[in-house]
Order: C-alpha cells, then sequence, then structure tokens
C-alpha cells in the first residue's frame, strides 16, 4: 500500500491529469456501451480545457473537483454540483464523474472520493445525493449500491455502441442533515 494516500480539492496543476484519467476510464469502462466515435473525442486534449475550467472557475462554492492521491500521483477525480434534475429541491447534490485511473482500481480511491463528495455537499448544506449511473454498468451499481444508495426509479436514456439504447438509473442517498439545519 503506498504510504501516502489522500483526498484532497483539485489544484491548478490537475486537469491534464484528470483529463487523462476520464479518457482511460471511461475507454475502459464504456468501450462495450458508448460509440467508439465518442470514446474517440473523449481525449485528455479535449477534457483538459472542461476540467481547467470546472477547477479554476467553478460556477459556485457549492461545485467542488476532487482528486485522489497516493505517493503524489494523481489517481482519480470526482466532481460535484448542486441537481439540475428537474424533480430536485435545493438540498440535493449530484456526483457528475467519480473515475479512478484504471490501474488503481479497487483500492480504496473510489470510497475516499465518494465520502469526500458526500463531506463537500454537507458543508453547503445539502441533504441528499444523486448520481446517474448506466444499468449495464454492473460494477459502478454495486459500488453505489454497496455505498447505501438506493435506485429511484428515474430513468433516463441515449443513443449508444451500435445504436442500441444506453439507459441510466438515478440512485441516490439522504447524507444526513445539512450543515446549517
Amino acid at each position: 500500500m503506498a504510504s501516502n494516500v489522500l483526498v484532497r480539492p483539485a489544484r491548478a496543476s490537475d486537469p491534464a491529469v484528470i483529463g487523462a484519467i476520464q479518457s482511460r476510464a471511461w475507454g475502459t469502462a464504456y468501450a462495450q456501451l458508448l460509440p467508439a466515435e465518442a470514446l474517440a473525442v473523449l481525449t485528455p486534449a479535449e477534457l483538459t480545457p472542461v476540467w481547467r475550467e470546472a477547477v479554476l472557475r467553478p460556477p459556485s462554492a457549492k461545485h467542488g473537483v476532487f482528486v485522489a492521491v497516493t505517493d503524489d500521483l494523481v489517481v482519480g477525480f470526482a466532481s460535484v454540483a448542486p441537481s439540475d434534475d428537474k424533480d430536485a429541491d435545493a438540498s440535493t447534490g449530484t456526483l457528475g464523474v467519480l473515475a479512478v485511473d484504471p490501474g488503481h482500481q479497487r483500492a480504496g480511491h473510489g470510497s475516499r472520493l465518494l465520502s469526500a463528495v458526500v463531506d463537500h455537499l454537507r458543508r453547503h448544506d445539502f441533504g441528499a445525493m444523486t448520481v446517474w449511473v448506466p444499468e449495464a454498468d454492473q460494477p459502478r451499481v454495486s459500488f453505489f449500491t454497496s455505498a447505501g444508495m438506493v435506485a429511484d426509479g428515474a430513468r433516463r436514456s441515449f443513443a449508444g455502441a451500435g445504436g442500441q439504447t444506453v439507459v441510466e438509473a438515478r440512485y441516490g442517498a439522504e447524507i444526513g442533515a445539512p450543515a446549517g439545519g
């Protein structure tokens, strides 16, 4: 095990590595779900400016990007924001992305990132959290359900690889009373 394992807020130096991690992680996890042309544009060069904006100019203090670090190497990341789901109220936050570099998975980084996201949401007066997960992504479904999240019945879909429909289910959890309440 690494001697220095932690989660911290993303820094100005992190967007390029975040983009590279997302590209590798999604390329591995979603090769059978997303069209090749969709994955082909998820390159570090395309993703880095998006993450630079998220890290350096978040829309509000309620938005956040966190990185998992092992021995000074960023190995995963998570983003969080207020939920923009039509049926969500102001006390619901959403986990936008949680990804761990494929070579560093199953080492607790995802759980540490999820814990940091929950702590951030609580500090910003959120009492619930949601995340959208492709139903066919059983490892991700298992991860979130093992963390206490449950499918709430909401579904959305988009065109996937080979014209197949990818259905996402929304999972949610109460995360405790908001800090102010």
